[in-house]
């Protein structure tokens, strides 16, 4: 996922992360200077859903614009294989036991 807050506020003419950080303290969120300029600069650590839900009341949007999938960060998936995995040192694959009758209990 990429992170667009920049771009989301700059679409609500907003063009300083403090000018943000005070609208955000008015709607009761209070952000510490290292955590604004990690979401402003588009790397934050951490983002928390109540976060997320003022972010998107005050800029007036929602999550969409905030989050933009990265098709590219993920892996492509890789073809099942049809090869039954054998244990370490052994030359055959294990075979489970039929279960006949019950456990005994513990002594």
């Amino acid at each position: 996922m990429k992170w667009n807050l920049r771009l989301a506020a700059a679409n609500r003419g907003i063009w300083k992360a403090s000018e943000l950080k005070r609208m955000l303290a008015e709607r009761g969120l209070v952000i510490s200077a290292g955590k604004m300029s990690g979401l402003w600069s588009g790397q934050p650590n951490t983002v928390r859903l109540d976060e997320l839900d003022v972010i998107c009341a005050v800029l007036g949007c929602g999550v969409e614009d905030l989050l933009l999938p990265d098709a590219d960060s993920v892996p492509a998936p890789t073809p099942a294989s049809t090869e039954r995995t054998l244990a370490v040192g052994q030359d055959h694959a294990v075979k489970p036991r039929a279960r006949t009758g019950r456990s005994l209990p513990p002594r």
